[in-house]
This record gives structure tokens, C-alpha cells and sequence, in this order.
């Protein structure tokens, strides 16, 4: 189904933050397969995960138990502070876990019709609930009626929640991301989660938050949420978690772990032999490889780098970014400068119209780093601010 608008290249191989197309002509990546590849492609300890175990065990289902599901889970919550986990097979199905977990809480409560507060500009998902979750009424049309049970507000907006707070007796969660991905790393002011909980402690909602892009690193810390010191009370994850094998998970404590009972939620994929496996690779070689750290260290000094050497150009608007995830605003929609980066050997994207969006891997040597610099600089210095009649 026509159902992406592709690039005109396919990649047959890749090694680190490199990737080579089917004319073996080589790619810086800046965009690691949308947040995932944060070990980069084909690092050794993946490779030998996934070998080891496509030769002992790949599938039984969740009506047995796991080794490698215990041990992920058991790492997860020493990351997070969570207590429990549901695997799923990807971002979206971690959230609707969420999602269903905010509406057995409501129900739980005698709440008939639960509500659960989202943001503008937000991104879930593409199945039915999330996308109703979802602030982007392009990706909604077209697919209605849409589930119900979601009160929008602005990002970074607390009165509008303490308005919202007032109008209704039944919320019963917030569901954001600490840093907005897809709708053009949007990035809260200092204080803004510390404020949610507390609104959340206040009311007596749950505060759950969608770390599918930040989380596992990204923003230079396990979890974005750890730059402020509070604790969630549900946590999405997937991406960055199989470094490209479908991994997903919805992790809660407190009130919140208990809900979903035996028989109320499921997967037949999710928490299977092989992606934990892999996952539990990924995290324990992040760790050992110091790249959270890593992570933190490269994004400052793109930050550093980008302001000095794009510092009043007219087509600029913003340079913002935490960790390994930038954007840089233009003054247009420049969603052309993909193809233009492509054609130069550099892998980027744009959302939000006219956001250049960088989510490298984790493990750019300072050579790959200055060739990301150079490349990005040099794509929007000969990018008028002003399209050409």
C-alpha cells in the first residue's frame, strides 16, 4: 500500500552511524532509523545476541515464563524506578497499554466515561486510540469517529490544566511527552513535569508518560523525566529499546502496576524469547559503553556548534535540543532539504513543515560528529529564507 512517501535510495548494509545504498555509495546517519538505532547499525554485541538466540529459542507466548522477560523487566524498573512491565511490539500498542490502564483506573473509581488530558502538537500513535490521543488533525482526517475521552490543551501549559481541572470531576490522567518528537522537538520550560505531578498528586490522576523517542538514553539521561526528579506513574518505551527489533513497553508502579489483571490485556508477540533478549543487549551495552553519557556529551556540543555557526542567519528561527535529539526552525517549510541532505550523503528529516529534526546514534565518533556539523550547516546556509519565484 502506498502508505509512505520513500526516499529514492535502499540500503543494503551498515555499520555504525554509516550506511551504504545498492550503488555501495555511503551515508552519514543523523536520523537512525527515527530514534531507533541508537547503538547505530550491525553493532557486534546486537549481532551476537540476535545470532545466539535465532539458534536456541525464538517464540513460546506469555502462557509460559520468560527468562530473558524477567531480566528485562528487573532492568527496566532499575533504570526507571518502575515497578512493573507489559511487553508490547511497539510504541503504539505501549501506549494504548497506557491508555487502557488510565481507563480501568477511572473505572475502578466509579468514573463512567474517564478522560484523559493530552497536549497539542502531541504524537501517540497510529491506531484508533492513539491517534485519537494524537494533537495532528492531518493524521486524524479522514478516520473518524475517532474513540473519545480526550481533553486537549496547549503544551507547556499548566493553566490550562488547572482550567480544565476545574471544569470536570472526571480526568483521571495526563498523557505527554517531556519533549514533543514529531510535532518539532518541542521542549517544555524548566519545571513543567515537576508541575504535572503535582497536579496529578493534587487530583488524583495519573501521570503517564510517552518516552517512545526520549527514553533509553536520548536526551542524555535513562528516561527524559530523570532531568527533573519525579517519577511517572505510567512510562511508555519502545524504539531506542531494540536498537530496530519491534520491541515495545508500558511500565507502571504505585496504583497504577496492579491494574491490568489476568484475561484484561495481551500479546502474542510482546516479551517474546528473542526481543528480550536483544532489548536486555541493548540496554546492558548502552550502559557499559558509558553512551547515555555519550549521548549528553555529543547534544551539547551540536548545540554549542549549531548557535555559533548558524548565529544570525535570517532562516533561522530556533536552535533547541537535549541530548541526541535537535531541531532547527526555519522561517519556511523546508521539507525539500531531506532530498537535498540525501543527494550530500546525510541522512535527516523534517517534521512540523519546517523542522530539521537530528536523532543520531549514540556511538558518532568525533570524526562522523564534525561531518554531521559541517553537513547540516552547509545544507541551511544555501537554503534562502525566502523561496524562489
Amino acid at each position: 500500500m502506498q502508505t509512505y512517501a520513500r526516499q529514492p535510495v535502499n540500503f543494503v548494509k551498515g555499520q555504525g552511524a554509516r550506511l551504504w545504498d545498492t550503488e555501495d555509495r555511503c551515508y552519514l546517519d543523523a536520523l537512525g532509523g527515527i530514534a531507533v538505532c541508537a547503538l547505530g547499525h550491525a553493532h557486534p554485541a546486537v549481532t551476537e545476541a540476535i545470532r545466539d538466540q535465532a539458534g536456541k529459542l525464538l517464540h513460546t507466548s506469555n502462557l509460559y515464563g520468560i527468562e530473558y522477560q524477567q531480566q528485562l523487566a528487573d532492568r527496566l524498573s532499575e533504570i526507571s524506578g518502575m515497578q512493573r512491565t507489559f511487553f508490547c511490539n511497539s510504541g503504539a500498542e505501549a501506549n494504548e497499554a497506557a491508555i487502557k490502564i488510565a481507563r480501568r483506573y477511572g473505572n475502578l473509581r466509579n468514573i463512567e466515561k474517564p478522560q484523559i488530558i493530552v497536549m497539542e502538537n502531541s504524537f501517540h500513535g497510529r491506531t484508533l486510540a492513539t491517534l485519537a490521543a494524537t494533537g495532528n488533525s492531518k493524521a486524524q482526517q479522514g478516520f473518524e469517529p475517532l474513540p473519545t475521552g480526550f481533553l486537549r490543551v496547549p503544551y507547556d501549559d499548566i493553566n490550562a490544566i488547572k482550567q480544565l481541572a476545574a471544569e470536570h470531576n472526571d480526568i483521571v490522567a495526563i498523557l505527554v511527552e517531556p519533549i514533543q518528537g514529531e510535532g518539532g522537538i518541542n521542549i517544555p520550560a524548566d519545571g513543567y513535569l515537576q508541575s504535572l505531578r503535582q497536579l496529578c498528586d493534587q487530583h488524583g490522576w495519573l501521570l503517564m508518560l510517552d518516552e517512545i523517542q526520549t527514553g533509553i538514553g536520548r536526551t542524555g539521561r535513562w528516561f527524559a523525566f530523570q532531568h527533573e526528579n519525579i517519577l511517572p506513574d505510567v512510562l511508555t518505551s519502545a524504539k531506542a529499546l531494540g536498537n530496530g527489533i519491534p520491541v515495545g513497553a508500558c511500565l507502571a508502579r504505585g496504583e497504577a502496576a496492579d491494574i491490568l489483571q489476568p484475561g484484561m490485556h495481551g500479546t502474542t508477540f510482546g516479551g517474546n524469547p528473542f526481543a528480550t533478549r536483544v532489548a536486555l543487549t541493548v540496554i546492558e551495552t548502552i550502559a557499559t559503553e558509558k553512551l547515555v553519557e555519550r549521548a549528553a556529551e555529543l547534544g551539547q556540543r551540536f548545540l554549542t556548534h549549531f548557535r555559533t555557526e548558524l548565529a544570525g542567519r535570517d532562516n533561522v528561527v530556533d536552535i533547541r535540543g537535549k541530548g541526541m535529539m535537535l531541531g532547527i526552525t526555519l522561517n519556511r517549510p523546508c521539507g525539500e532539504l531531506v532530498g537535498t541532505a540525501l543527494e550530500a550523503g546525510l541522512l535527516i528529516n523534517v517534521t512540523a513543515g519546517n523542522v530539521i529534526r537530528l536523532l543520531p546514534p549514540y556511538v558518532l565518533n568525533d570524526t562522523e560528529a564534525a561531518e554531521l556539523e559541517t553537513g547540516v550547516c552547509q545544507l541551511i546556509q544555501d537554503f534562502p529564507a525566502v523561496a524562489s519565484v
